[in-house]
């Protein structure tokens, strides 16, 4: 299907701010990544936006452009960090603290990182028990926070002469919230937040202050956050972008991969056990078992969307999944994720898979802020409002629009980005049911 010409899409002229929530290992690895791409001294490695090409019309056409060559992105050279966080120490120390990074490629960098100054954040140790917080706002109610956040915004777009900006959730992982009546819509919501209700955490306050600021939100924690109806709506009726949740980097990655392989070929599932092993800041806040609980509802529902068990009830409808998580200070931000697979195949014989994911954390997530920032500003300039499903891509648990499932399976989810460039720009979408006729 070809669109008959391309979408109207704002050119991306001036510079763009990448807000993050949270400037621990994830932020200050991507900020710090950028900064060393800019200077040529490295790589983007694992970035779409930065190294992947995109195919267009047939293949025998040859047409493979880059995609940031293809589609209007902001260039890196424009782009202005910020962000918020509870600890007050600036990119550098921040950076130095959490081991992602060599030190020689810390220092080569630190006069930019030393700039970078965490604002104050909106924090609440109630929903992330094992941090404490030092640097954080004061307010009698969660509005007064919201709106200390929006002033952040505007004056952060004032100081640095931006002409768009952008967000994307780095912070911790909070308490598991169910939606409830707070969340129902936006009257309610705001309501909720002048009483101080507890059902809305402090990741809320950041989405309602960006949406409130025409900043688009891409949220990469488990979160409830911007998945509620309240701003759900508040996105369609402002016309701004969201997206999330959970960055989807290690051990799920490996999920989202493995699965579809088991169901394209219809072999059976018995059970899955996962475990991981991990010593940042992320460890420690999923120590808790009330951050974990978020954790494990988006780690958990992956194999469910992707295996269908109400349609394969031989294959997959008894299958025992279990997951876990363990703080390990020792291991740092190499997080290392351990998977047993028991399969079966014709005639019910057993078979086992077995994983051992010894991974970044987040030089994995740094490359995903990077792509979500700028496909994030893409969407809003190109005037997609409300949830980015062709974003799923970069997540654990994608949100997906009122009473549809999510799409977990990474190709199907990379054919749906691919193809909603191919759309934006008016070129035929790539289905691979081309008939091609060969002649002797």
């Amino acid at each position: 299907m070809k669109s008959p010409t391309p979408r109207p899409i704002r050119s991306p002229e001036g510079r763009l701010g990448v807000l993050t929530p949270g400037m621990g290992a994830v932020a200050t690895t991507f900020m710090a990544g950028v900064e060393s791409v800019r200077r040529g001294l490295a790589q983007p490695i694992g970035s779409l936006t930065q190294m992947a090409t995109i195919r267009l019309g047939k293949r025998t056409e040859r047409r493979a452009p880059l995609i940031k060559d293809f589609v209007p992105l902001a260039e890196l050279d424009d782009v202005v960090f910020g962000g918020w966080d509870p600890i007050p120490d600036d990119a550098y120390t921040a950076a130095k603290q959490a081991g992602v990074l060599e030190k020689e490629q810390i220092q080569a960098i630190a006069p930019f990182l030393k700039k970078i100054q965490p604002m104050t954040a909106a924090f609440d140790q109630h929903y992330v028990k094992n941090l404490q917080g030092t640097h954080v706002k004061k307010g009698k109610t969660k509005r007064d926070l919201a709106e200390q956040l929006r002033q952040d915004i505007r004056d952060f777009k004032k100081t640095h002469k931006l002409s768009r900006a952008v967000a994307v959730w780095c912070a911790s992982t909070e308490i598991f919230i169910r939606p409830g009546p707070a969340h129902k819509n936006l009257k309610t919501l705001e309501k909720a937040m002048d009483r101080n209700d507890p059902s809305i955490a402090p990741s809320m306050l950041y989405a309602y202050a960006c949406l409130m600021e025409d900043v688009p939100f891409m949220n990469g924690a488990p979160n409830l956050t911007v998945d509620v109806p309240a701003m759900l709506d508040l996105a369609r009726e402002r016309e701004i972008a969201v997206g999330g949740k959970d960055f989807k980097t290690g051990q799920t990655l490996m999920k989202t991969v493995l699965a579809p392989m088991l169901k394209a070929r219809m072999l059976g599932l018995a059970g899955w056990y996962s475990t991981n092993i991990l010593g940042n800041r992320d460890g420690e806040v999923l120590d808790d078992p009330e951050s974990f609980k978020t954790k494990e509802e988006s780690k958990l529902g992956v194999l469910e969307h992707i295996l269908q068990p109400s349609l394969y009830p031989e294959l997959y409808g008894n299958i025992y999944h279990k997951v876990r998580i363990n703080y390990y200070p020792p291991r740092g931000d190499n997080k290392e994720g351990w998977d047993n697979i028991d399969i079966f195949g014709w005639l019910g014989y057993p078979m086992q898979i077995k994983v051992d994911f010894l991974c970044r954390d987040s030089i994995l997530a740094a490359p995903i802020v990077l792509d979500l920032a700028l496909f994030a500003d893409l969407a809003q300039r190109a005037g997609m409002k409300g949830i980015q499903e062709w974003l799923s891509f970069y997540f654990k648990s994608p949100m997906a629009a009122r009473g549809l499932n999510p799409e977990h399976d990474l190709f199907i989810q990379q054919t749906k980005l691919k193809n909603t460039l191919r759309y934006l720009m008016g070129e035929e979408q790539i289905t691979h049911l081309g008939i091609e006729y060969y002649e002797e």
